[in-house]
């Protein structure tokens, strides 16, 4: 995959679209894979998935041989001069936006990047946790600019969703997680899939290390 990445930062293996259950959020999933539109804004609260796509789009176009590059702007470390020369990148994407605009050196960064991907015709996805309306943006051109193409909001999956995303994700791994297991997950851990998914990693190592199922008792007794 050619991808520009910095600060040691990796795309994780499994943010793929393959395993993104979208349920209401498939028209987005739709439209990212097919590339339909130069730029697009994502939000969503957390768990929704908007670093999930980023980083799935990435692995999309990496398996093209296209150049990306994934920067997560809620990283410590990270400057506006970061931004110089990414409009040569086939795709850019930049999470969590929310956390640099009302800086005046990021949001005419943001502006002159935007500006020049747009000349090159290149491809770009922007996400955040909040939604347009409510961001901080200073300069009246960076906030027009954010508006020029379509805008998605991430719904939250349901118990339903949550449950089959958790099953989907064991099945990967051959592993059995019945629905009892999930639906006593569900009512005794944070319900946000970001959440849910770190808990599942973790209770799939300790299965491994106790060589035991992913039972009720066994859950319960991890908790």
């Amino acid at each position: 995959m050619s991808q520009q990445l910095t600060l040691g930062i990796r795309l994780r293996d499994d943010t793929t679209f393959d395993n993104y259950f979208a349920d209401d959020n498939r028209q987005v999933v739709y439209n990212l894979q097919n590339q339909q539109d130069p730029y697009i804004f994502l939000f969503g609260e957390a768990g929704t998935g908007k670093t999930h796509l980023l980083q799935a789009a990435c692995h999309e176009s990496g398996k093209k041989g296209q150049p990306v590059v994934y920067l997560p702007l809620a990283e410590e470390g990270l400057v506006p001069a970061m931004l110089d020369g990414l409009e040569n990148m086939s795709l850019i994407t930049l999470d969590d936006i929310c956390h640099v605009v009302g800086d005046e050196s990021w949001e005419l960064a943001l502006f002159n990047l935007y500006n020049r991907v747009r000349e090159r015709g290149g491809y770009m996805l922007v996400s955040s946790s909040k939604p347009l309306a409510s961001l901080n943006i200073k300069l009246a051109d960076l906030k027009s600019r954010l508006t020029w193409g379509p805008v998605f909001q991430l719904t939250v999956l349901s118990d339903k969703g949550k449950q089959y995303a958790l099953q989907q994700r064991a099945k990967n791994r051959g592993l059995e997680l019945s629905d009892e297991a999930v639906k006593y997950l569900l009512k005794r851990s944070t319900r946000d899939m970001n959440s849910l998914f770190m808990l599942f990693e973790e209770l799939d190592k300790a299965s491994m290390i106790e060589k035991r199922k992913l039972t009720i008792p066994f859950i319960k007794n991890y908790l």
